[in-house]
Formats: structure tokens, sequence, C-alpha cells
């Protein structure tokens, strides 16, 4: 029988339909070639730093670099107007589009992948984020940074070589205003330390676990093979953390993602760190979401916001657990 999952960071209801995982179509190999010009050459790769905006941090023990962050040559927010909103008339409003772009180059071989890299690498590209969180929050107008990876075409990604967006926007999105909100109705504490100790002791959702990180894949999950992060300490901003429980969290992610390879191929995945606005002092608990795209969303999930995973939770992380011990 089908089942409805209360969402408790969002408030929004997700549906849960295991039968339906049977259809043959429904999980989808992700597409090899991602540029759609393959003569060009990748303007991420080395010997081709010219082909960026000079890069605003380089970061390499060697001699050469192994992580940059450049300017986005096309950024969906720029500038350092302050935010003004304008109305139009009775319907429309405006704002110009201010803030900052960056893209997070986080390996310098083309054919690496979050799940190749080394610990002391994971490390460094967890403490370079942690430096752009601050320089974000410490920059006017910021209110708000959104970290993410897109990894396949079928994920939104217009180049292969590895990298990541950097998005400080003069204003809160819903999506993280939901859950201030969820963070500041829930009377057991935090939402996330309450869902660790909820996860540790129930056990049939948990894909991998330590004293530094949680890897679940949530009750809520409304896709499948949804996953999410948790830091094991309590702390509102990423760049809260100390840097060795940063490290151990990116390790703990990199794992994550090479389970889900092991279980279903090189699959396409969007990856968001949600940590809380930049002013935000009151309770929040950063971590990241990661969800792969093995399903399309339909005409039911665009019209009524409601998702529907035909994969549950519970048999994700069993198959994930099961796909980790045959490949450790």
């Amino acid at each position: 029988m089908s089942q409805l999952r209360l969402n408790p960071l969002t408030g929004r209801w997700v549906t849960i339909v295991a039968d339906r995982a049977e259809r043959p179509s429904d999980f989808a190999p992700r597409s090899e070639q991602v540029e759609s010009d393959p003569q060009r050459p990748c303007p991420f790769c080395p010997g081709h730093e010219e082909d960026t905006p000079p890069a605003i941090e380089t970061v390499g023990a060697t001699g050469e670099w192994q992580v940059r962050v450049v300017p986005n040559r096309y950024p969906a927010f720029a500038g350092d107007d302050p935010f003004s909103v304008h109305t139009l008339g009775p319907v429309h409003t405006m704002a110009d589009a201010s803030g900052i772009h960056e893209v997070f180059v986080y390996a310098r071989e083309h054919m690496a992948t979050l799940a190749t890299l080394s610990d002391s690498h994971m490390a460094m590209v967890m403490d370079v984020l942690r430096r752009r969180m601050l320089e974000h929050a410490a920059t006017p107008g910021i209110r708000y940074t959104q970290a993410i990876v897109n990894h396949g075409r079928e994920s939104g990604a217009s180049l292969s070589h590895p990298h990541g967006q950097l998005l400080g926007m003069p204003f809160v999105p819903g999506e993280l205003l939901d859950e201030e909100r969820a963070f500041g109705r829930f009377h057991g504490g935090c939402i996330l330390c309450a869902t660790v100790e909820a996860e540790l002791a129930d056990g049939s959702r948990i894909v991998a676990a330590d004293d530094d990180c949680l890897v679940i894949s949530p009750f809520w999950a409304g896709s499948p093979y949804e996953l999410l992060v948790i830091p094991r300490q309590h702390a509102v901003h990423l760049q809260d953390e100390t840097p060795e429980t940063l490290a151990a969290v990116g390790c703990r992610l990199r794992d994550a993602i090479r389970t889900l390879n092991a279980r279903l191929g090189d699959v396409a995945f969007n990856l968001v760190v949600h940590t809380a606005p930049h002013q935000h002092q009151g309770p929040f608990h950063w971590h990241i979401h990661v969800w792969p795209k093995v399903v399309t969303v339909a005409g039911f999930e665009r019209g009524t916001g409601v998702m529907i995973n035909i994969v549950p939770p519970e048999q994700a992380a069993a198959e994930l657990r099961s796909a980790a011990r045959v490949n450790a």
C-alpha cells in the first residue's frame, strides 16, 4: 500500500509507492557526453586557465593547483547594488539580481569525480568551501550562499570537468525559509539532532555512520536513493565547523557517492549544501542533500509539489549498504 510521509524540514508530504519501481523505464543511465562542443578545449583543465576569468582562489600543495575558484563567466547573480524591490503594477514585482556567482573547480583531473578524491583532497575541498562561505558572509548585501554540484547532463551540468557552483544571493530563498521555520517550530530541540538519534535507534535507513557524520536515506525521501548527510556535531553554519569535522564529513560524502555508483553506476545527481543564512543565529543544523537523477519529475509532482518515491528509503538504504560491503 502507498504511504504519505511528512518532510519535517519543508512541511510537505511525499508519497512512497514501492510497486511502481517494477516499471522497466524508471531508471535510465547517465549520458556520458556533457560538452555541447566536444572540439572545444575544456576551460577547467590545466593549461587552459586563461579561458576562465582570473582565479579568486587557487589551492595546491604540490606546486600545481588542485582546487580553483573562479568567477562564473555567465553569472546568475552579479554586482554589489543594494537589494531593492520595484513594484511594476498590481502583480509584477522585480529586483536586480545582484550578488556573487563562482565556479568551484574541485579537481585538476578532467575525469575525476567526487567519488575518486582522496581523504586529503576532500579535506582541501571542504576547507576551501569554508573559506568561501566566510568571504561571502562578510560581503555586504549577501544574505545566503548556495553551494551545489550538478553531476551529469541530466542534473543540469554543461561541462563534465568536476566542478560545483557557489551562488551568493541578496535574499534567502524559499526552501531555506521553509527549513528555518521548521527548525524554529520544532519543540524537541534540533530536528536533525533528533533525526540522528531516531535513525541510529531504528537502523533501517542508515547508509553509513561514524562519530562525525550520519548518511541516511531519509524517512521522507521524495526520490529514489535520495541521501541526507548530517554532521553529528551541531553547527548552524558550515563555516562554524572545525577543519577536522569538515574533513570527516567530506570523506563520508565522497563514500556515499561511491556507494551510489556501486549500486546505480555513474549516476547523475544534484548535491546541495544547506547552511543557515549568513546572519541567521537561530536554530539550524547545516546538512547536505544528494538527489540521484534516476526518475523524471512529471506532471503530478510539478502540479502539486508532492513527490512520488518508487523506492522506499528502507529498501534504498539496504541496497546501498549491501553495495558498499561488496565494493569494500
